[in-house]
């Protein structure tokens, strides 16, 4: 298995090739991809020195998988050169996840939906990956009506830039700025641009991704995203509305028993999910699982993981070993 992770020199690929080695991922051949100004530089994998190369050679080299996190400029010039000379590429940018001829893929929720014709698979945004892990086996069983969602998102997020930012601010530095206004002790309600409906990119992709992936247009979901001072994950807090009754127990226990899913719900105790504890973390962790006493058919959870890996890294990452382990490359 010849595998390609393009953008390997940013945050996403670094955390990439963690996972790569974490999981013992089968390959034998391994090209660091990024793009001119980073090219010869050394990278290092499971102790071996790597030197990174340009996309043009990665093509050339045609890889049988090129795991792609290196911005949707990038994405939308590349991935067909590199799925036009039979390479699978499974992309973490924004570039084909509302395609319509492209799969929008969780694993464990619609990984069956994949063929070996899907040469560009899209991996969904972070903010949505965690929430759909819970969301599915519950949609299932009592048929979501309406979504009312809360995220508080890490800078991580945003990249290198948003988190040299804080630590400028924390020492009282001046320095580049990746957001508008200060975000050491602060909190900022815009992830990515307004759009003309005045919700940013980041709450409609909660939206349309939801959507897509759950593969249920019908589902009421408006969405507030808001950028805060952490580091190691995102947190959202989710109302959940239900079209059937349910029983709070039963929720928790469908919860526990999905995979790649940590249920930490014990108030009395101070257990609840945190990004803190969530941090380097592949599973999403789910707590303060309680009904809606607003509504006899809803229910909020609030809902944490670690946005480079479940939600990047890591799913690109199942997304290539269930093509494999299915037979699909």
């Amino acid at each position: 298995m010849k595998v390609a992770v393009v953008g390997a020199t940013g945050m996403v690929g670094e955390i990439m090739l963690t996972v790569l080695e974490e999981r013992n991922f089968p390959l034998e051949e391994l090209l660091l991809v990024a793009s001119e100004r980073s090219v010869g530089k050394k990278l290092v994998y499971k102790g071996k020195s790597y030197e990174v190369i340009g996309l043009e050679t990665a093509v050339a080299a045609r890889p049988d998988i090129a795991l792609f996190s290196a911005g949707g400029d990038t994405s939308l010039e590349w991935a067909p050169k590199f799925a036009a000379v039979g390479t699978t590429v499974i992309d973490n940018s924004s570039a084909w996840r509302m395609d319509q001829s492209k799969k929008l893929i969780v694993p464990e929720i619609n990984g069956s939906l994949l063929t070996k014709e899907d040469k560009i698979i899209a991996n969904p945004n972070c903010s949505t990956i965690q929430m759909v892990m819970a969301l599915a086996p519950l949609h299932k069983k009592y048929t979501i009506k309406r979504l009312v969602i809360s995220t508080y998102q890490s800078i991580t997020g945003t990249g290198v830039k948003a988190v040299r930012q804080l630590e400028e601010e924390a020492l009282g530095q001046e320095g580049v700025k990746a957001y508008p206004h200060p975000i050491h002790k602060n909190a900022l309600p815009q992830c990515d641009v307004f759009l003309d409906n005045d919700y940013t990119k980041e709450e409609m992709k909660l939206v349309h991704e939801t959507h897509k992936i759950l593969g249920d247009n019908s589902i009421g979901i408006t969405a507030t995203a808001v950028r805060i001072p952490v580091v190691g994950g995102h947190s959202e807090a989710v109302n959940i509305e239900f079209e059937k009754d349910f029983e709070v127990d039963a929720v928790r226990e469908i919860l526990k028993q999905t995979s790649g899913v940590i249920v930490q719900d014990n108030p009395s105790k101070s257990l609840y999910p945190m990004p803190l504890s969530a941090a380097g973390n592949d599973a999403v962790f789910v707590g303060r699982i309680r009904r809606d006493t607003s509504h006899p058919k809803a229910i909020n959870m609030w809902i944490v993981a670690d946005n480079l890996r479940k939600g990047a890294a890591t799913n690109t990452i199942q997304i290539a070993e269930y093509l494999i382990s299915n037979d699909l490359i």
